[in-house]
């Protein structure tokens, strides 16, 4: 093909001017329309925002009869209109506070951040329904009751208005509730919410809640179910309040001086100012940092909190630890210019085993005797941040029953010394000697980690010794001083010629109608021990026997 016919079938297969330039055109006039779509959109959410930002502040003061206060309120446009803002802040709740009875009080409840989906036949309704609202950064704070007035009247006040918006579902992070106490230097109750989601959002009906709550002491995370409303306009702490709650894998070594892995499940219900709560806790390796010996806790518990003061009253609390069992009743009251709560409770023990007691409070392993515990005592633990074990305060009775020692050995001599206390020497070593059951009483108090027992009996077949004295929980070590009486006089206690030998003696030796009255002392550390005569100017170190359980007077 020439030259001439390539050109000409190229001419024919180029398109005209005219066609290219409507191809172009239509290309520009979508642009611009785009463009001017894109416009009105913008211009329409300018228009819009101003509107939506008033009904929402509208909605928020009829609500709660309160100025409302909304820092930033922005639209946006995807599939549907989103709208988010922030800083919003309604000044006091319910209308009756009155602005100058808390001259300097912070807003009643702050939103950091706040977000949802709406479309724009729903923003042009007089009542926009939405369903899903986003918050962050939400704070409630709910001022003391008596601080509360009734203020001028107010003609809003005589009726709710009608909302502008309806929510269906509320999602929140990072909440707190704050209840502050009517006590004056008392720091406010609250609760740090993790996350929070509120359905059925209404106001004239309770709404349903999930809420992740941080327990600061013992850490861990409560998870909690329930119903909340409806809200109440002229106190907010009378609205209802209810649910069910988790509290798992806490750790207890936070609080300093305890260890364990604590769960609790229960029940509560009430309103804000007053909740009543009945739970269980377990706690399979509790333990305290004196002896660090691990033992099985749980504890059943009826418990009154005062939205008011922020204290707890428990009444009763049913306790197991170990084979032990305790009831306690009191209060659990947040200290005043100190960080926690101070304990005071009445504890009362019916059925106790000293066995599980000694293991709690000392390091000896095992401990020194078994038997049947009883006892009545007040306990103090003050706010701080010691050492449980060295802070808490005692003062009580108690009586041991059926006492055996656990170790062998030493049980065999207290039964040869019972049966020579009895004036039985010639049963004193026979292998069918009875196992002697004694018995404890006394008084007791508790300060700084140091026991004190300032009245001891102690009791068994034949023999009684008095004593008082104190044992150093932190080191496991104790010193005791008093006297021993036995029935038998001193010839009576043996036999054969030795017998005949004391026998000039035994007026001697009598004293107060017993037999026998001879001074003691005993000393020692953790399962080690000495027993002797408390001689005038006894300067000798003991010699110490291993083992636990009291050896025969020499």
């Amino acid at each position: 093909m020439s030259d001439e016919a390539v050109e000409t079938v190229e001419l024919k297969a180029r398109p005209r001017w005219w066609q290219r330039r409507w191809l172009l055109w239509v290309a520009t006039g979508f642009v611009v329309l785009g463009f001017a779509g894109a416009m009105a959109v913008q211009w329409g959410l300018r228009q819009m925002q101003p509107l939506l930002r008033k009904k929402v502040v509208e909605t928020l003061s009829a609500r709660f009869h309160s100025p409302v206060e909304l820092d930033r309120l922005e639209l946006s446009m995807s599939r549907d209109v989103i709208v988010t803002g922030g800083g919003l802040r309604i000044l006091y709740l319910a209308g009756p506070t009155r602005p100058d009875a808390r001259p300097n009080a912070p807003p009643m409840l702050v939103v950091d951040w706040f977000e949802f989906r709406t479309g724009w036949r729903e923003l042009l309704r007089p009542t926009t329904r939405l369903v899903t609202v986003k918050v962050r950064g939400l704070q409630l704070d709910i001022p003391p009751k008596q601080e509360r007035g009734q203020g001028p009247d107010d003609p809003k006040r005589q009726g709710q208005s009608a909302l502008g918006i309806v929510v269906d579902r509320i999602e929140c992070t990072d909440a707190k509730v704050v209840l502050e106490t009517s006590k004056p230097g008392k720091k406010p109750l609250e609760f740090a919410v993790k996350s929070l989601v509120l359905t059925d959002v209404g106001t004239k009906k309770p709404l349903n809640y999930t809420a992740l709550l941080v327990n600061p002491k013992p850490v861990g995370e409560v998870r909690s179910t329930g119903h909340f409303g409806p809200w109440q306009n002229d106190e907010p702490r009378d609205t209802p309040f209810d649910g069910d709650y988790q509290f798992t894998n806490a750790d207890l070594s936070s609080i300093h001086g305890l260890g364990g892995t604590l769960s609790s499940t229960g029940r509560f219900g009430g309103t804000l100012g007053n909740l009543t709560a009945d739970g269980t806790t377990e706690t399979p390796d509790f333990r305290l940092d004196i002896s660090d010996h691990a033992m099985p806790l749980h504890t059943e518990f009826h418990a009154v909190v005062d939205g008011t003061t922020g204290d707890t009253y428990l009444d009763p609390v049913r306790v197991r630890i170990g084979r032990s069992e305790l009831t306690a009743r009191g209060a659990v009251t947040r200290a005043v210019g100190v960080q926690g709560h101070n304990t005071d409770l009445s504890v009362v023990m019916d059925r106790g085993r000293i066995e599980d007691m000694l293991a709690l409070s000392m390091k000896a392993s095992p401990s020194l005797m078994r038997g049947t515990l009883a006892l009545k005592m007040h306990l103090v633990d003050p706010a701080g941040p010691v050492s449980i074990s060295r802070k808490v305060r005692l003062d009580g009775t108690f009586a041991i029953h059926e006492a055996f020692l656990n170790d062998a050995k030493k049980q065999q001599q207290l039964d040869t010394m019972s049966e020579r206390a009895q004036g039985k020497p010639k049963l004193a070593n026979a292998q069918d000697a009875p196992v002697v059951g004694s018995s404890m009483s006394g008084k007791f108090s508790q300060a700084n980690a140091v026991l004190q027992i300032p009245e001891l009996s102690y009791q068994m077949p034949g023999a009684q010794v008095l004593m008082n004295g104190q044992v150093e929980l932190v080191g496991s070590t104790f010193e005791f001083h008093g006297k021993v009486r036995t029935e038998a006089t001193a010839s009576q206690m043996v036999t054969g010629w030795k017998s005949l030998l004391l026998t000039p003696f035994d007026k001697l030796l009598k004293k107060n109608g017993a037999g026998v009255e001879l001074p003691i002392k005993v000393t020692g550390a953790r399962s080690t021990y000495d027993l002797r005569l408390d001689l005038p100017h006894d300067t000798k170190a003991p010699s110490v026997v291993k083992g636990p359980g009291p050896a025969v007077v020499k």
